[in-house]
């Protein structure tokens, strides 16, 4: 039997739960990958079909209830660091992430995984989550109006009289009322509850009839960002610190939220591992493959998958509930471009309150791990860029660690990163 002890009546309520607490990538990915100027009916599509079959293969091929989809953060750093910042082509980012998910293919295949994320300092993959929820939180605050740019100070406090601010404001209420009462799905209730209110007052126009709501899938869509990496242009462009960062971030999110969710179950052994964890790591960089192929960024295993769990998932079959109920929301495409940047703003700054979490971990009486973790922290949301971030933790982190006598503490793989950083910083143009 595949789905070996599985209660069928709480797997089946365990994966509807988990859908429920993660389906609002559905409504946010097409909004932020769609400023690097993508087709929004397309990214909707792929980010549904990868959720769905990704999350269904992995139920089958691991016997684990955790569900995956594209992934908070990186999409993000993907349309405004890269697309919009760097001023590269969507087809060029959708090229780097496919190259990313073939390089922690291979990780995930030999036995080379676990290694890897020993070398890299605890404090530093903390600090990364803490700061690429700022970041995430940034670009809501920023969406929401709540944050705009002002020549004398950067940046200032949005007019929060006008009528966008003013529902999102509400909409980061409801959604935090929600979660108070601890509502599943609160997210996608207060994304769905916003755009309501928003269309009783006309922002935006209200849908006329049934079929600006609801439609069948037009997968001709499909076709604007279906197979279209440019891969010429990511050697001719030598974006190598962007695939090491869509690598970097990939693997620890994973590890992240993989390690988090195992916990809950009860799976990890005396090492830190858990059975299953290398398939799952080759089905999170098969998703991330296949969602580059389709057209959306890095696909990842979602921390969200705990609310399954508490429900009483135990086994894949909860995943193969999720993956089939995301197929639900391919009826939504025309719902999805009804809802307004201030109905999806308030879910992205409840998803980086979520990912501040991790800053209690860190060890603030330790200088030379504390600060580089700080430097990630603040550097990420400040300099709008996850890799700019990454990269200033991990150079301080060395300098400080030799510079302290404390060298012995810092792997070989952490002084070659550095190295690697410097010559980048130095001369930009060779990476």
């Amino acid at each position: 039997m595949i789905f070996k002890g599985a209660e069928i009546k709480d797997e089946i309520i365990a994966g509807l739960t988990t859908f429920m607490t993660m389906v609002y990538i559905v409504f946010v990915n097409p909004q932020i990958l769609s400023a690097a100027g993508m087709d929004f009916d397309a990214v909707m599509l792929a980010t549904i079909l990868s959720a769905s079959v990704i999350t269904i293969i992995a139920g089958i091929y691991t016997n684990l209830p955790f569900a995956l989809a594209a992934g908070m953060g990186l999409n993000a750093y993907f349309a405004y660091s890269v697309c919009v910042g760097m001023n590269i082509s969507w087809q060029v980012a959708l090229a780097a992430v496919f190259i990313d998910g073939i390089i922690f293919l291979i990780i995930s295949i030999l036995p080379i995984r676990e290694d890897m994320v020993k070398a890299i300092p605890m404090s530093l993959k903390l600090g990364t989550s803490v700061g690429i929820g700022l970041f995430i939180a940034l670009i809501g605050m920023v969406n929401a109006g709540l944050v705009v740019s002002d020549p004398g100070t950067l940046i200032s406090l949005g007019d929060l009289t006008a009528p966008q601010t003013l529902l999102a404001i509400f909409g980061l209420m409801f959604m935090a009322i929600l979660t108070g009462f601890r509502v599943k799905g609160a997210l996608l209730f207060g994304i769905i509850g916003t755009t309501l209110l928003g269309w009783i007052f006309g922002i935006p126009a209200r849908p006329e009839s049934i079929s600006d709501i609801f439609a069948l899938p037009n997968f001709s869509s499909l076709s604007n960002t279906f197979l279209q990496m440019d891969f010429a242009g990511v050697f001719k462009l030598g974006l190598v610190w962007v695939i090491i960062t869509f690598t970097f971030v990939d693997l620890f999110d994973t590890l992240g939220a993989a390690t988090g969710l195992a916990t809950k179950l009860d799976m990890i052994d005396e090492e830190g591992s858990f059975k299953g964890a290398r398939r799952l790591f080759i089905v999170d960089s098969i998703g991330t493959i296949f969602g580059s192929i389709l057209g959306t960024s890095t696909v990842t295993t979602y921390v969200e998958s705990a609310s399954g769990v508490a429900e009483g998932g135990r086994t894949g079959l909860t995943s193969v509930v999720t993956g089939l109920a995301f197929l639900s929301t391919l009826f939504l495409v025309p719902f999805a471009k009804l809802i307004p940047p201030a109905a999806t703003a308030p879910a992205l700054i409840m998803v980086g309150l979520f990912m501040m979490e991790p800053v209690l971990k860190i060890d603030l009486k330790d200088i030379t791990n504390a600060l580089p973790a700080f430097l990630i922290i603040v550097a990420i949301p400040f300099t709008y860029s996850i890799s700019n971030g990454i990269m200033l933790g991990i150079i301080s982190y060395t300098i400080i660690k030799v510079l302290t006598k404390r060298w012995n503490e810092v792997s070989i793989a952490m002084y070659i990163l550095t190295a690697i950083f410097i010559i980048y910083i130095s001369y930009p143009a060779l990476l």
